[in-house]
């Protein structure tokens, strides 16, 4: 078993989750990357960070997702952290709700609430062995009637409830935490011109988080020996607002 520390971070080859995997290599954990389809930008950061092992896996997929696990704790004999960073959105007005289909409700449910749930059960295991813990990556949607689409946000709320539910099924040799950013520049939100207006005029940062930001959060919570069961809004002070 390797002395050094090991993090599975999914959704991890651009964004937020390749902000996080950064940042936690360079904390000291070897880092195992994941997506569903972006191989090569995976490879390249392998070559990228060295101390790193990358995975495809289409966490919709059940299989798949015991596959990711399996093959994460293997590579070097254990796991210490586990970052549920990958998910999926659908946008859809709010007062839509016949465009909200039981389709979409049930995508998001998926990947965005079983999946964390099925990687964490298929991690207990390992991450008892190393005293380890969860961070899930949810929404300022989660806990504000806001976000993409009903359903997305509901499934959001459904992972921080998870988080805390977890936090007390798995003590004390597990901590479950989640940081729930507000909007984050990526490429993915370049386009969202009223939110960065929003941030900008009425958030006392006066910005949209940047993944580093996200990233920094993690680490924290990854670091912090006592905290579990939190839901960190992680907004610039939005809520505040």
């Amino acid at each position: 078993m390797s002395a050094t520390p090991v993090a599975l971070v999914t959704g991890s080859t651009s964004g937020i989750g390749a902000a996080v995997a950064r940042r936690l290599h360079a904390d000291g954990y070897a880092v195992v990357l994941h997506s569903r389809g972006s191989v090569d930008l995976g490879r390249a950061m392998v070559a990228e960070l060295g101390r790193a092992a990358y995975v495809q896996a289409d966490l919709a997929v059940d299989a798949d997702r015991v596959r990711l696990v399996r093959q994460a704790v293997a590579l070097w004999g254990r796991l210490d952290l586990l970052v549920n960073n990958a998910g999926i959105s659908r946008v859809v007005p709010h007062g839509n709700l016949q465009a909200a289909t039981p389709r979409i409700w049930q995508e998001l449910h998926e990947v965005n609430v079983i999946a964390p749930f099925r990687l964490i059960a298929e991690a207990q295991g390992a991450l008892e062995a190393a005293a380890g813990c969860v961070v899930n990556v949810s929404s300022h949607a989660g806990v504000r009637p806001k976000g993409a689409s009903i359903p997305y946000a509901a499934s959001k709320a459904a992972l921080n409830h998870m988080t805390r539910l977890l936090a007390l099924s798995l003590a004390p040799r597990i901590r479950v935490n989640a940081v729930a950013p507000g909007l984050v520049d990526t490429p993915l939100t370049a386009d969202w011109t009223a939110a960065q207006q929003l941030w900008r005029e009425r958030a006392p940062m006066r910005r949209a988080a940047q993944p580093e930001d996200v990233a920094q959060a993690v680490a924290l919570l990854a670091a912090s020996n006592y905290m579990t069961g939190e839901i960190l809004l992680l907004d610039g002070g939005l809520n505040l607002t």
